[in-house]
């Protein structure tokens, strides 16, 4: 593994090379975060306070709480299409005259609902059109008069399976997409009768004119800024449907705290430092590609999914070339925890895979034994508690990083989801790479046209 670090002295750099090589050796680090509305337990193997201090070295070098500043203060930090990234101005109230008002958007939605007395929601999205607004609905358990449904597309089986048999109910179409040239999504618009009124039509987008070519509603469309990427548009209008307004300011008061815990280098800033650390060693030196994420409770389902694509669009890019570190993003994957223990936890435990693991618990007042499963198999997977009896034993290899969340509240949740986004962006800033583009993503979009066309 070549690792490269620009003006550093020999002896660091044998440093870094010999804690490698003796890995086996080296002791269980662990260190305890109480950040506001969940606490981070971390679980490290082959790790130390001098490789930290390495870690605290290139940091600094390249100024990278400068570059958090510069995120926060809206500077352009997306350099390959020249944008800030605003994603956070939603959760400052000051912004709010400027149009970065997610309660406001969803009273809108809200009056339009109960108007029309809607039976059915259907929320036509894919990517962060789809995965914020769902891990949302199924977290939050927010009372709703009507049924909500989602539909990704492109195939038609999951139209008519869900739209279809419901088309001569009272129905409300939501169509979120920040360019409104989403293949998929449009593609589904072109499979709903022609004679549905547009009033029934909502439009969620970046390009409200290309909303307008479609034919929806002036007054239909709800607006937000380009700057807002896909992966973190959960703090936007995409979001409103599923979200009233109380959930709403106390799912932005969550991510505020975050936000100003790092402003201030408070414990989120140094539990992010500790983490991302970890993350690059562990991939750069301990050839731990993989990271599994656990949650222990069944609403938090599909935050691994979530998850997934905001690390993996994130970070899946080639290393830049003046980088320290060749190994950029993990290969993210996982579920429900309980689930998980009866599927591929025999890798984990017993397997040959070189993984990290996250796993994030609220502790529940309704199940001993899921309270009892987050906490012992953490423990179990890191090597905090052995166990070596016969054919049972365990690797206990898995470094952990235990996410405690105060409850599952919208602030709890609106905390936990900032954290990870600083991951992301404190993680790309040491690889010198951008979090905020995907040109991977476009060159798959245009195969696929020229496949289609021919």
């Amino acid at each position: 593994m070549k690792f490269i670090i620009p003006s550093m002295n020999k002896k660091t750099l044998q440093l870094l090379q010999k804690a490698k090589s003796k890995s086996q050796d080296a002791k269980l680090y662990f260190k305890d975060f109480a950040l506001p509305n969940l606490k981070i337990s971390t679980f490290y193997q082959d790790y130390s306070p001098d490789i930290k201090k390495v870690f605290l070295e290139i940091f600094s070098r390249q100024e990278i709480f400068q570059k958090m500043q510069d995120l926060l203060a809206g500077k352009i930090v997306n350099h390959s299409e020249q944008r800030a990234a605003l994603h956070h101005y939603y959760r400052d109230p000051k912004f709010k005259r400027a149009g970065f008002d997610l309660a406001y958007a969803v009273e809108t939605l809200q009056q339009k609902i109960a108007k029309g007395k809607y039976h059915n929601l259907f929320i036509f999205g894919i990517g962060g059109s789809f995965e914020g607004p769902k891990l949302l609905l199924e977290a939050l358990s927010i009372p709703k008069n009507l049924n909500i449904f989602f539909i990704t597309g492109p195939d038609k089986d999951e139209f008519n399976s869900i739209v279809k048999p419901r088309l001569t109910e009272k129905n409300l179409y939501l169509f979120a997409s920040k360019s409104f040239t989403t293949d998929e999504t449009l593609l589904t618009y072109s499979w709903l009768p022609k004679d549905l009124s547009k009033e029934h039509f909502v439009g969620i987008t970046a390009n409200p004119s290309k909303a307008t070519e479609f034919g929806f509603l002036d007054h239909n469309i709800v607006i937000f800024p380009e700057t807002i990427g896909g992966r973190y548009s959960i703090w936007s209008p995409i979001s409103a449907a599923v979200l009233d307004k109380k959930s709403a300011n106390a799912f932005l008061k969550g991510a505020r705290a975050i936000d100003d815990s790092i402003k201030s280098k408070g414990a989120a800033f140094k539990a992010i430092q500790e983490i991302v650390f970890y993350d690059l060693w562990s991939h750069n030196f301990l050839n731990k590609e993989n990271r599994v994420v656990l949650t222990y409770n069944w609403k938090l389902r599909s935050l691994a999914n979530y998850l997934q694509q905001l690390e993996m669009e994130s970070l899946g890019k080639q290393p830049a070339s003046n980088a320290i570190f060749q190994k950029t993003g993990q290969t993210i994957y996982g579920g429900f925890g309980s689930t998980a223990q009866h599927s591929y936890f025999q890798l984990l435990h017993q397997g040959t895979s070189n993984t990290v693991a996250d796993v994030v618990h609220a502790k529940s007042s309704f199940s001993k034994l899921l309270n009892a499963q987050a906490e012992g198999q953490a423990k179990l997977l890191a090597g905090k508690i052995k166990y070596t009896k016969g054919l049972d034993a365990t690797n206990s290899n898995i470094p952990v990083n235990f996410f405690a969340l105060k409850n599952l509240s919208p602030e709890s949740l609106g905390s936990l989801i900032a954290f990870w986004e600083y991951r992301v962006f404190v993680t790309a800033a040491m690889l010198n790479i951008n979090p905020f583009d995907q040109f991977g993503v476009n060159a798959g979009k245009k195969v696929a046209q020229r496949i289609l066309i021919k």
